[in-house]
């Protein structure tokens, strides 16, 4: 059976070979009801564009790299949502990176990507060496999501306002009446950013004296260990901020083999807000770092750098928000 061409599908719709090319490349150039001819021709006729053809045609593939620094981390699932629901609805495609095996098995993290020719390149997280970025943005627009690192010029960065949300929990546990408050730490430059905003927010209320930091690796089982430290000794907190949603997983547990009850005996808080942080049995008070708008920033980002290639790079920084769910209360005898 003949496959159907874009010219069948033209003729359906009773439109132009040309036009029916803007709409399947998503282009915002096309009136609505034109739009919906075309769609509705593509569909009975069962067309498919041929992608190789196309892509020798216009130079470009239609494909975005996406480099992903830790595939555990559920905030990066709300990032990917926010970037592939635009980046779709321009026409183009991701192909995901494990940045992480990469490494491990002695790969440049980005080799892999820019070898099928991605049109442009989008790293989520904590970079391994922001060094490795210069030769690939020397090729193609480079958009870095969720991370805080130096970049080379030219390249756009999309994250939270890691210090101020930081600010945010710590303000909330100090107003619920917390002296003795400890942060289990991150590391990276967003590590490093929430730490900073946890110690000038204790500063501020005249509790640097009081503020205790626990280095962790920024996983539950980090988070587990570093919580049995703090816990064991003398003076132990009476809340903890944890730096995500996933070592916030591990204070929880730490807490309840230790016979403490959350939050009557300890208060906590993560960041993030995670699927995990709104799980019922967890119900997590924790920062919200508007993983989806971040992802959709960072697509427009490239979007715009496709359109525009060149010019100095910016950063973006979206606001947080505190969510006050069921882990943080008033310390006991308040």
């Amino acid at each position: 059976m003949k496959q159907p061409t874009i010219r069948d599908v033209a003729e359906r719709a009773g439109v132009s070979k040309s036009l029916v090319s803007l709409v399947l490349r998503g282009s915002d150039r096309v009136r609505a009801e034109k739009r919906q001819a075309v769609l509705r021709a593509v569909r009975e006729l069962g067309y498919r564009p041929n992608a190789a053809a196309r892509s020798l045609s216009e130079q470009r593939t239609r494909t975005v790299g996406v480099l992903l620094n830790d595939l555990r981390n559920p905030w990066f699932v709300d990032l990917l949502d926010g970037l592939n629901s635009l980046l779709h609805h321009h026409g183009l495609y991701m192909l995901l990176a494990d940045a992480r095996l990469n490494r491990r098995t002695g790969q440049d993290p980005a080799g892999p990507l820019t070898d099928l020719g991605v049109d442009g390149l989008v790293v989520v997280g904590t970079l391994p060496g922001p060094a490795a970025l210069d030769a690939v943005a020397a090729r193609v627009p480079v958009v870095v999501a969720g991370a805080r690192e130096a970049v080379p010029p030219g390249v756009d960065v999309v994250a939270g306002d890691d210090e101020r949300g930081a600010r945010l929990a710590t303000e909330h546990l100090i107003g619920l009446g917390h002296r003795n408050i400890a942060h289990i730490a991150g590391y990276g430059e967003v590590g490093a950013l929430r730490r900073r905003g946890f110690e000038s927010a204790m500063a501020a209320h005249g509790l640097a004296g009081r503020a205790v930091v626990e280095p962790s690796d920024m996983t539950e089982e980090g988070g587990h260990r570093a919580t049995v430290r703090l816990l064991a000794r003398p003076g132990r907190p009476t809340a903890v901020f944890a730096v995500n949603d996933i070592a916030c997983v591990g204070v929880l547990s730490a807490a309840d083999e230790l016979g403490l009850r959350v939050p009557r005996d300890l208060s906590v808080v993560g960041y993030d807000n995670t699927g995990l942080a709104r799980l019922r049995h967890l119900w997590l008070t924790t920062v919200d770092s508007a993983g989806h708008e971040v992802g959709r920033r960072a697509a427009r980002c490239l979007l715009d750098r496709l359109a525009a290639p060149g010019g100095a790079g910016s950063v973006q920084l979206t606001a947080p928000a505190l969510e006050i769910r069921g882990t943080t209360a008033a310390p006991a005898g308040e």
